[in-house]
Formats: C-alpha cells, sequence, structure tokens
C-alpha cells in the first residue's frame, strides 16, 4: 500500500530537473547527439532495439540518451513507445538464406559454399585498452572495402540436412502467436519460446546458455553458423494482389548443431538450436540457441534432468527484464503503512514470546 507524502509531488518535480542536469554532465563538453550513438555505440543500439521490439536505431539511440546509458531504462522507454504506435499490417517471414551477409562463420566446416567472412568481430582483438581512442579525431585504420556475400547464401545446416544427419526442420504453417500482444501461456509452442528469448534480457540468457555448457541439461553445442547481414522486409498489399519491399533491417542468426543419443522416439542424430536478433546481436544470439536447444527436451524425448534451463517456466517467466525490473524496483516506492503493520506483528509476537518465558519461569520457581 502506498501513501501520500506532503510536498512529494514539488519533489518529484526537483528530482526531474536534478536527473536532467545530470544527464546533460558537465555544460563545457560537447552534447553527445542522437547521431553519434546510432553510429558509434550501435551495439548497445542493436540490443535495445532487440530488447524493446521495436527495429528503429534512431529512437533506440534516443532511448539510450534519455537513460544516460542505462540500456534496460532505455528498452523500457522503447517498449512503452511501442505500445502506443497503431498496427498497419504485418510483414512476411523474412528470409535468412537471402541474406547479405557482413559476417558469416561457421565452426563445424572449414571450407562452406559462399565462403567464411570474419566481417567486424572483437574475437581476434586482444583485450587491451587502446589509448590512441582517447585522442580526439584520430585518423582511421585503412579497412579495405569488401562488399556483403551475394544475394543466395546457402545454410550450413542444410548440407547436413541432405545426409539424414540432422532432424528436418519443419516449418508450421500456422500463424505463431504474438507475444506482445497475448499474455504468455505454457506451456508454450517453439514459437513462443523463441520470442520470449528474443525479447530477454541478455545477460540472463546468457547465463541459462553458460549453465547448459557446464553440465546443467548438457547438450554439447557446436555453432553450425552464424551470419549477421541485412534482409529485405517485404508486405503483402493486398489492393495490389502482391508483396512489395519496404525496407531492409539487419540481423543476426544462429543455428547450433548439438549432440543428440536418440530417445525412444527419435533415432540418434544432431538436434538443432535456433536464435535470431535484430542486429549484430550475437552473444545473445547464440545463448538464445543453446537456452532454445535446452528446453526442447520434452519434444524430443530426452529425460528431464531437472536444470534450470529445461524448466519453461522458470526460464520463460524470468527472462523479461522489463518485468523483473518493475517488480523489483516497485519495494524502493513508499510501503509504510505495510511495513508498520508487520512491525506492529512483530513486536506483538515479541510480547507474547516474552510472557510466555516469564510464565515458565515462574512456573520452574
Amino acid at each position: 500500500m502506498y501513501v501520500a507524502v506532503k510536498g512529494g509531488e514539488r519533489a518529484i518535480d526537483n528530482a526531474h530537473a536534478w536527473l536532467a542536469e545530470e544527464r546533460r554532465g558537465n555544460p563545457e563538453v560537447a552534447e553527445l547527439g542522437c547521431d553519434q550513438i546510432a553510429e558509434q555505440l550501435s551495439l548497445a543500439v542493436n540490443r535495445v532495439m532487440a530488447e524493446g521490439s521495436l527495429y528503429d536505431p534512431e529512437l533506440a539511440a534516443l532511448a539510450i540518451k534519455q537513460a544516460r546509458g542505462d540500456l534496460i531504462e532505455a528498452i523500457f522507454l522503447i517498449r512503452a513507445y511501442r505500445t502506443t504506435l497503431p498496427r498497419l499490417g504485418a510483414s512476411r517471414p523474412v528470409e535468412t538464406g537471402e541474406m547479405a551477409c557482413i559476417r558469416r562463420i561457421s565452426a563445424t566446416f572449414k571450407d562452406v559454399p559462399g565462403g567464411q567472412v570474419l566481417g567486424p568481430t572483437f574475437d581476434y582483438t586482444h583485450r587491451l585498452l587502446d589509448f590512441k581512442l582517447l585522442a580526439e579525431g584520430g585518423d582511421l585504420p585503412p579497412v579495405p572495402q569488401a562488399e556483403p556475400l551475394g544475394a543466395e547464401v546457402p545454410h550450413v545446416l542444410e548440407f547436413l540436412n541432405k545426409d539424414g544427419m540432422i532432424e528436418d526442420e519443419v516449418r508450421a504453417d500456422d500463424l505463431p502467436p504474438d507475444l506482445t500482444r497475448e499474455p504468455m501461456e505454457l506451456p508454450a509452442a517453439r514459437a513462443l519460446r523463441l520470442q520470449a528469448l528474443t525479447r530477454g534480457d541478455e545477460g540472463f540468457v546468457l547465463g541459462m546458455a553458460y549453465s547448459t555448457q557446464r553440465g546443467y541439461a548438457r547438450n554439447h553445442a557446436f555453432v553450425g553458423e552464424l551470419r549477421i547481414g541485412t534482409v529485405p522486409v517485404e508486405m503483402e498489399i493486398p489492393e495490389l494482389g502482391f508483396a512489395v519491399e519496404i525496407g531492409e533491417i539487419t540481423l543476426t542468426e544462429c543455428e547450433t548443431v548439438n549432440q543428440f543419443k536418440g530417445s525412444k522416439t527419435e533415432p540418434a542424430q544432431f538436434t538443432r538450436g535456433y536464435g535470431l536478433c535484430f542486429g549484430q546481436t550475437e552473444r545473445k544470439a547464440i545463448s538464445m540457441a543453446l537456452v532454445d536447444r535446452a528446453l526442447r527436451w520434452r519434444e524430443l524425448g530426452e529425460e528431464d534432468q531437472g536444470a534450470p534451463a529445461q524448466d519453461e517456466e522458470f526460464v520463460l517467466m524470468h527472462a523479461d527484464n522489463i518485468q523483473a525490473t518493475g517488480f523489483l524496483e516497485h519495494i524502493k516506492l513508499p510501503h509504510y503503512v505495510d511495513f508498520q503493520s508487520e512491525l506492529e506483528l512483530v513486536r506483538r509476537l515479541r510480547a507474547d514470546a516474552a510472557r510466555a518465558a516469564a510464565l515458565s519461569q515462574e512456573e520452574l520457581s
């Protein structure tokens, strides 16, 4: 229960003014522009877009600036704004096989059609501070110009599929549920689980994925393919009778190849894990694929090992950082009446215990 505090409205206004001052920082330092955030802090922007379920780099940059770099607060702002937008229609499923890849690697096959492209990655950098970045206006090193891979880049797992070494990927014809418009219902179909994971907090999903690698719901995984690039988005126009391209978005897709010894219902074969996120968010996509595979134990006929990553309710109901933040931070708001009632209860219990102890002492004496 919350109670009003005298002078609370003025205090809140002052807090907002102070927040704005802190956000701006030292006025002698040039203000950070949203275009700078979008271009130079793009990985933060990508995370906000992915977990905020809204692909708009400019608005994500604005949210990061408004939130003073607090990404979860920025995600909250984006989600809140998203609820105000009219829904004009639905796009067609994107074809990631047509992705113009700027990064495409496989840990399972060295030579793959289309080649392996390292792209922009931290994988081979030394984790040492680059003090040259402290110098303003430093010259950029020369970068060789490389075109994205061709229009048709086959998925690596298709080659395993042709040999019958990996489970078939069955595409459902039914329209998947929309987690942003319908409440979560358990047990959840895989399409709903994937939506929850792609919107889930990166740190939480990473922790769940790491737990599977340490032996909880062990299913040894290889990165069959990780690709980053742009894909066209098309929308059906009823008046025209065909689909038109309305833009392009950048996606990160990860498909894992997982060991599977077989079960009573399935033969020995490799199995799949899948992750797909907005922007360049490869750590999240890989984590998502590992957790996706762990959650599939029931449909594959595996035994429940009691691992956290196998517990659908635990994973899906705790992955969302906005729900978690709201429930966590509400406890710092006034709970004066609640606390006073509990304080009175504890005092009464202590008094009753003291009286009982005194009576017992009298009886003994």
